[in-house]
């Protein structure tokens, strides 16, 4: 499967995502009959109405574009989904269009595991473990909050054409973060500035863990940063 050959996605071509935010692209993808599949802790997924594809919309998440970067310097790896489109959108989120992957029977995914533990593979699966090793030094040096590789059962997908996929390899250590919102969110948009953090409390995670009163202490926070750094 070439996804550039999927209609679905020419109608997302072209377009100044940078003035969409999350929101406002969710919105229009579900417009135009893409369907919600599934809800991460940072992201929200849509498949395509061909169910070729799969759209990834997230509000905040500075490791995602990690993920992108290995995908980007191993082209063509089977170990890796093919991505149509990576924008930024409005106020730190992004939009990611890749090929559609399915969970991975559980035993299998806990062996592909065991395999990136051990360092075993395949040429191909250990072109994949080193180059994400060297992503990760490179992210860790400069990204704050940084938490590293993260292969867990949920990160092992399998294609439509039957191959096993990686995805969302690396991750933040997002309760250190949203606990220094707590104590100083001041500190959060100097560090990762405040372009990219306009919608932070947006992501998944918050909305389904959090009770009111733990929203409300966030958004207090939040704003109580923003007064400091205006």
């Amino acid at each position: 499967m070439e996804l550039d050959h999927d209609a679905d996605i020419t109608p997302l071509l072209g377009r100044d995502w940078s003035a969409v935010n999350h929101r406002d692209a969710l919105a229009d993808l579900a417009r135009l009959g893409w369907t919600p599949c599934g809800v991460g802790d940072w992201a929200v997924g849509l498949r395509s109405p061909r169910g070729l594809s799969a759209a990834r919309i997230c509000p905040f998440d500075p490791a995602y574009p990690a993920f992108l970067e290995l995908c980007r310097r191993c082209p063509g790896n089977p170990y890796l989904p093919q991505v149509a489109l990576a924008e930024a959108l409005d106020g730190g989120g992004s939009l990611t269009v890749l090929e559609f992957l399915a969970p991975a029977a559980p035993e299998e995914a806990a062996e592909v595991a065991r395999r990136w533990r051990e360092g075993e593979g395949d040429e191909a699966f250990d072109a994949v473990r080193r180059t994400a090793l060297t992503v990760d030094e490179e992210w860790r040096a400069r990204t704050p909050w940084w938490d590293g590789i993260d292969l867990n059962h949920g990160n092992v997908r399998r294609a439509v054409d039957g191959r096993i996929a990686l995805v969302d390899v690396f991750c933040m250590d997002g309760a250190s973060l949203y606990r220094q919102v707590l104590d100083d969110s001041a500190v959060v948009r100097e560090r990762l500035s405040t372009a990219a953090t306009r919608h932070l409390l947006d992501i998944p995670y918050i909305a389904r863990e959090s009770s009111p009163a733990e929203i409300e202490a966030l958004r207090a926070a939040w704003r109580a940063g923003a007064a400091v750094t205006s």
